[in-house]
């Protein structure tokens, strides 16, 4: 099953614009509107959670890079003490985040999945 892209704000401005190119005004509207995307972007700043879970990737990298071999959530675990605390799920959660982002690589084996830092 394909995944259509989802059209952003910006984007439907930006269309906007080239089908009116000639109206200044509507163009000069499109523009300020764009901008205040842009700025509203550049404001959000990372909840205390989102910093936490930062620091647990950064965690999780390690124990990784740190491993001779591919490892389960139970093997990063056992590696460090502040993971130990965390939940199957909380860092199951985390490794696909770093997953999405390409920093580690999945592997299934007889359903069961091991982890390393991807090349």
């Amino acid at each position: 099953m394909a995944t259509t892209k989802k059209i952003t704000k910006k984007e439907r401005f930006n269309e906007l614009i080239a089908i009116v190119g000639d109206r200044t005004d509507l163009v000069e509207f499109l523009n300020h509107e764009i901008e205040l995307l842009d700025k509203k972007a550049s404001t959000k700043t990372q909840t205390k959670t989102q910093k936490e879970n930062e620091s647990f990737k950064e965690l999780i990298v390690n124990v990784l890079r740190n491993g001779a071999r591919p490892m389960t959530i139970t093997d990063i675990q056992e590696n460090d003490s502040t993971l130990a605390t965390l939940s199957n799920q909380k860092i199951s959660a985390l490794l696909t985040q770093l997953k999405n982002d390409n920093v580690i690589v999945k592997v299934v084996d007889k359903k069961k999945a091991y982890f390393s830092i991807s090349e």
